[in-house]
């Protein structure tokens, strides 16, 4: 598996909603600390949507990727069929071979038959740039409804980006999840999370943790995935919490990025250096 960096492990470094840093690290950053890392590649989603960069922008970074020997992926949030035939030649562009749709609480009201319908005609231009789709299991887009989409498009050029954490919000307990996904999975979002109990025995509180540092069972994970090709990207992500000082904040994720790294290079088979 090749190990790759997701700009949403620098969510708050990049910005998020209101919460904008004076300078907003940039795409080539991005790539730059991965590289520093010693990491196989980057994805791009949509809180670094690349459709805001120009051709020359999109063709300097992958310059620079291509001189580290390290490879790009895209990312967007949301099915909207416009945008996403407006990112497949940012695709072709960069060298991706992913295409991540995070599908979510509107994708849901959508019926599957339309969706499906509506997916599978975009995977021929798809294919034609190289690109296979990726949809992402997100906070409300339940897992069994998933696979009947998959089920219904029935095209090798459409599979899962499995993030292992996300759909504790739609019910699901993680380990059904992966075992659910795992048969559609061509890429892998990889990330850890803790449960707390409320000081005063009011429910419990989720929140991330650098990877095997809480409760992801990620030898149970990668063992569940061990059936997919070893190129497969492993995408690197946290939930690290905003603290009343963002700029502290900031810096954590360089910190948390780094223990994440070193843990993942220890427990995903592979080698790792770009």
């Amino acid at each position: 598996m090749k190990l790759g960096l997701g700009s949403y492990a620098f969510r708050w470094s990049i910005g998020i909603k209101g919460l904008q840093p004076a300078q907003p690290m940039t795409a080539m950053e991005v790539l730059e600390i991965a590289h520093q890392h010693g990491l196989s590649l980057v994805q791009y989603a949509d809180n670094l949507p690349l459709d805001r960069l120009t051709v020359e922008e999109h063709l300097a970074l992958r310059a620079r990727a291509d001189s580290y020997g390290m490879a790009l992926e895209l990312g967007t949030q949301s099915f909207d069929a416009e945008e996403l035939a407006r990112y497949i030649p940012i695709g072709e562009r960069i060298g991706s071979k992913i295409l991540r749709v995070a599908l979510d609480a509107e994708d849901a009201l959508i019926p599957v038959p339309e969706l499906a319908a509506q997916i599978r005609e975009l995977l021929p231009d798809g294919k034609r740039a190289g690109l296979r789709f990726a949809i992402e299991n997100h906070f409300n887009y339940p897992s069994p409804r998933m696979v009947e989409l998959l089920d219904a498009v029935a095209d090798d050029a459409l599979g899962v980006c499995l993030d292992v954490a996300n759909s504790i919000c739609a019910g699901e307990w993680p380990m059904t999840t992966v075992k659910m996904l795992a048969p559609y999975t061509i890429n892998l979002h990889l990330k850890d999370y803790e449960i707390t109990p409320d000081p005063y025995g009011v429910g419990f509180r989720i929140h991330g943790t650098p990877l095997s540092e809480g409760r992801a069972e990620i030898e149970e994970i990668l063992a569940t995935l061990a059936h997919c090709p070893d190129d497969m990207s492993v995408i690197l992500e946290h939930w690290l919490p905003q603290s009343d000082d963002m700029e502290a904040t900031r810096q954590m994720e360089h910190v948390w990025l780094g223990r994440t790294v070193a843990a993942a290079k220890r427990l995903v088979p592979g080698k790792h250096q770009a």
